[in-house]
Parts: structure tokens; sequence; C-alpha cells
């Protein structure tokens, strides 16, 4: 065996109990273009570097939404406070697109993707760059525009529930 090798020795089941115990922030993450309108509730979101401004996503890449956000390529990271957590449990499920985004009010971001007003900050941009990693795809999104809001409590998800952190 070579140092490049790996040996899958965790279940899966017992891998989602162990990052159901790792915090993460929500985020309703948004597209439109050639594909439609698309989205999805996301807590594996992550800052990359900051120059250029650029975040990962991970998204299911058998999924339609999957394909949706690499055929767009435009992107928005929504992270939300409790206001929106009914949302994110509808972008969460198998509602369809139509029905996810009748439940808000959206702009449109500078790449094209809709923009969640009132959201704790959003992180808007183009998907650059992509690699398949097992069931997901992690997408590289280079940020061209962030707009923050005044809200000062977050939505975090824990052990399978919503939490809320107070700034």
């Amino acid at each position: 065996m070579t140092k490049t090798d790996v040996i899958n020795t965790v279940a899966p089941s017992l891998y989602r109990d162990g990052m159901a115990l790792l915090a993460g922030a929500v985020s309703i993450v948004t597209s439109d273009g050639p594909a439609g309108r698309a989205g999805f509730t996301a807590s594996a979101v992550c800052s990359v570097c900051d120059t250029p401004p650029t975040l990962l996503v991970c998204a299911k890449e058998d999924s339609s939404i999957g394909r949706a956000f690499m055929t767009n390529r435009a992107i928005c990271v929504n992270t939300i406070g409790p206001a929106h957590e009914a949302l994110a449990i509808r972008f969460g499920g198998k509602t369809p697109a139509e029905e996810r985004f009748a439940m808000a009010e959206w702009r449109t971001g500078v790449s094209g993707a809709p923009v969640l007003p009132g959201a704790l900050v959003s992180f808007v941009g183009t998907v650059v760059k992509s690699e398949r990693i097992g069931t997901h795809r992690v997408l590289f999104c280079q940020v061209q525009d962030i707009l923050l809001s005044e809200q000062t409590a977050a939505s975090v998800y824990f052990a399978r529930k919503f939490h809320h952190v107070q700034a």
C-alpha cells in the first residue's frame, strides 16, 4: 500500500453521526441561469482564501440541483438567521424549485443568482472550478459582491437541530 491509498474503515452512518456534532452556519445557496432557478440548504460552506475572495460549497453530485449549479455558474450563498429557518427547511427538502422560491422575495445579484433580502450575509459570485469527491461536487466560488445585513443572530445546525448564536 502506498501513502496515497486510503482504506475506508468508517461506516457512512457513523460519519453522518459525527458530522451532526460539527456545528455549521446555515446557508440557502441559490443559482439562476440557463438551467433555471435552483437552490438548496447547506452547512458545508467554507472560506478558501481572501485573494481572490473564494469560498467553497458542497452539493450532491447526482441531483438536479447540482447539475443546475454547474450549468448556471451563478451562485449566491445566503447565510441565514432565525427569521429564515422555515425557508431553510423548505430548501432542504424535496420541494420543487418554484415552491421553494415562492416562499420569499428575491433580488438578483451581480452574477444573476437570487439574493435573499434580510439574510445575515449574502456572498454573490461565480463557480470557477469544481471537483467531484465521492457523492458530492465541491464548488469553488469566486465572490464578486457581499451584502451584509444588520442582523445580530445567526442560525447554526448542530445535533440535527437549529440553534441560535447572538452577536
